[in-house]
């Protein structure tokens, strides 16, 4: 096979599988019309129509189907064996691109992955950071950081911190003038600070669990972000109580500046896990990158 009918296939490929000529485009690093003439001169090649084309959408047609369904493997495969074969270097090198949420990504995977890249100078590492849950095969991630509730069974999860809960807490200027709550049922006669979703844009129920007994409370307020730092920065100026998950409040709560309230409402749940494909050809950098950020009790 010629190179230019592998890059082809490759152009043809990233369509399928973004569906949208702007998104592959991006993906390979060059042009949309450069990418559509590409597939087009496939297609003509071929002799078969590979995509269906609207204004709106791009879809593969039962042909393009069976030939996603031969490169992907084969490609998976490829790069499979090219690293493997940089694995055999003596020196790890190479770019591990991870996605994460912020708050993971500055409290656990940045301290590790700084002193990483001064232990080995070859190593680059990028992090996207992104609250929404990202299909890491699909767009180019070696990796991604998830709590380990919401694992996808195909994906492999290292366990990199400790068990969570989540954290109901206001400041201490809000309970000189508001009762502390005893029970969720209480939050009604409070103001309280709304997340939004990234995912579905609906806002999140405040979860709650005592004796086995599950509990969701829709909550009220003047606030709502969908960004959990704002969510925050409210909750320390007074405007009502906030819940998030601990990472987010619990050095504020040690510090005085929240005061934690429903804690016995609030049981454990698993934390942070890196997470992988279980297809994937684990190179030596990666391998130093698991290694780093496995949490050890």
């Amino acid at each position: 096979m010629r190179r230019d009918e592998m890059s082809d296939l490759m152009a043809f490929l990233a369509v399928a599988e973004e569906r949208s000529f702007t998104r592959a485009a991006a993906r390979l690093g060059t042009s949309q019309s450069a990418v559509s003439a590409v597939v087009r001169r496939l297609e003509e090649r071929l002799d078969v129509r590979l995509l269906t084309r609207t204004t709106r959408a791009v879809s593969p047609t039962e042909a393009g189907i069976r030939l996603v369904d031969t490169l992907r493997p084969a490609f998976d495969g490829i790069e499979a064996q090219l690293a493997a074969l940089d694995d055999m270097r003596s020196t790890p090198s190479g770019t591990i691109r991870i996605t994460a949420s912020r708050a993971p990504a500055r409290q656990i995977v940045m301290p590790v992955v700084s002193r990483l890249m001064a232990a080995h100078p070859d190593v680059r590492i990028e992090i996207a950071v992104d609250s929404r849950f990202v299909d890491i095969a699909k767009e180019g991630f070696d990796a991604g950081i998830r709590l380990g509730e919401s694992l996808d069974r195909d994906m492999i999860g290292v366990r990199i911190s400790q068990d969570m809960q989540m954290v109901v807490a206001g400041s201490p200027d809000y309970f000189r003038t508001h009762p502390i709550p005893d029970t969720p049922q209480d939050l009604a006669g409070h103001s309280c600070i709304n997340l939004r979703l990234p995912t579905l844009g609906g806002l999140y129920a405040w979860e709650f669990e005592k004796d086995g007994r599950p509990l969701n409370v829709r909550v009220d307020g003047q606030f709502t972000s969908s960004d959990p730092d704002l969510v925050v920065q409210a909750a320390l100026a007074g405007c009502g109580l906030a819940c998030l998950p601990s990472d987010h409040l619990d050095p504020h709560v040690r510090a005085g500046r929240l005061v934690r309230v429903l804690a016995d409402w609030c049981p454990p749940f698993a934390g942070y896990y890196l997470y992988y494909p279980s297809r994937r050809q684990v190179t030596s950098a990666f391998r130093l990158l698991i290694d780093a950020l496995r949490w050890r009790d």
